[in-house]
């Protein structure tokens, strides 16, 4: 027999597929609040008229998109859904995963956004209702479960890369390798961005790390000193590469850089680069 504990929580999956459909639709249609300042503390500082220009239409494009309901950005993106379960939280009336998947499927479909999912990747046949969404799991104490959707476009997915450095390349090597990706994806991912970077573990858990440090508000940085004043170093250094709104030139390429870090085996040095743009969107709820 199992025994269940008596503080055990009991969840339904009709609650997460109602708040998976409602963060789908909010986070589409509302830029996050800490983005917007960023946007529009850029805004105060930049000189260069086309490029203030551009930072002033991205935030009109956000007010609009709020007020008449409707995506921040025509891509409206793969469904990330990041998922942190108290362990003492048991979800009844169906699979869990199968709730997600009918939460992004009723989002997508009553908030009119855009399919962009396909079945396959070589036969590229839309699934029409833009799941199954990615998902990723993380077991935490406590009986709350915590899901945040980021929507994630691939204009600038597809501007991403992972290295498998050798500890020998070390900090000077990983500092090569972001400007490196960011000088390489240039005006692609819609700049101003914001930039993910995992550093450690092994290649699948680099670049888990990279894109779960997308999701950290940008004006919050890394808790350890160390990593912290690398994130406004490398930030810096992004900047002066002089890309700019939407590539016209100017002070601002990127927004924010947030690091994560996990430990690693002795020969390895990963390093992966997420780059999202100024629609770093996301919107979280903690059941």
């Amino acid at each position: 027999n199992i025994r269940v504990p008596l503080f055990m929580r009991w969840g339904n999956v009709n609650e997460i597929i109602k708040t998976v459909k409602e963060l789908s639709i909010e986070a589409n249609y509302y830029l996050p609040n800490d983005v917007k300042e960023a946007i529009e503390e850029a805004e105060k500082n930049e000189k260069w008229p086309i490029a203030n220009n551009i930072l002033n239409k991205i935030l009109e494009n956000s007010q609009i998109a709020a007020a008449e309901k409707m995506p921040i950005c025509q891509d409206t993106g793969m469904a990330c859904v990041f998922v942190d379960i108290g362990q003492d939280v048991h979800i009844t009336g169906g699979s869990l995963e199968e709730a997600i998947n009918e939460g992004v499927r009723q989002g997508y479909a009553e908030g009119f956004l855009r399919k962009s999912v396909v079945k396959d990747p070589i036969h590229r046949v839309n699934t029409n209702d833009n799941t199954p969404a990615l998902i990723y799991y993380n077991m935490v104490p406590g009986d709350k479960v915590k899901i945040t959707v980021a929507p994630k476009g691939f204009g600038s997915e597809n501007m991403s890369r992972i290295a498998m450095l050798k500890p020998s390349d070390g900090l000077e090597g990983v500092k090569n390798f972001v400007l490196e990706t960011v000088r390489m994806a240039g005006p692609n991912p819609c700049p101003p961005i914001v930039i993910g970077v995992g550093i450690g573990g092994s290649f699948d858990k680099a670049a888990y790390l990279a894109k779960k440090a997308l999701i950290r508000p940008v004006n919050e940085n890394n808790t350890d000193e160390f990593y912290s004043n690398l994130e406004k170093e490398l930030l810096e250094e992004v900047n002066k590469i002089g890309i700019g709104p939407q590539g016209f030139g100017g002070k601002t390429t990127a927004l924010a850089l947030n690091i994560e870090t996990y430990p690693t085996h002795i020969a390895g040095l990963p390093v992966a680069v997420n780059i999202n743009c100024h629609a770093t969107r996301h919107k979280e709820r903690v059941l």
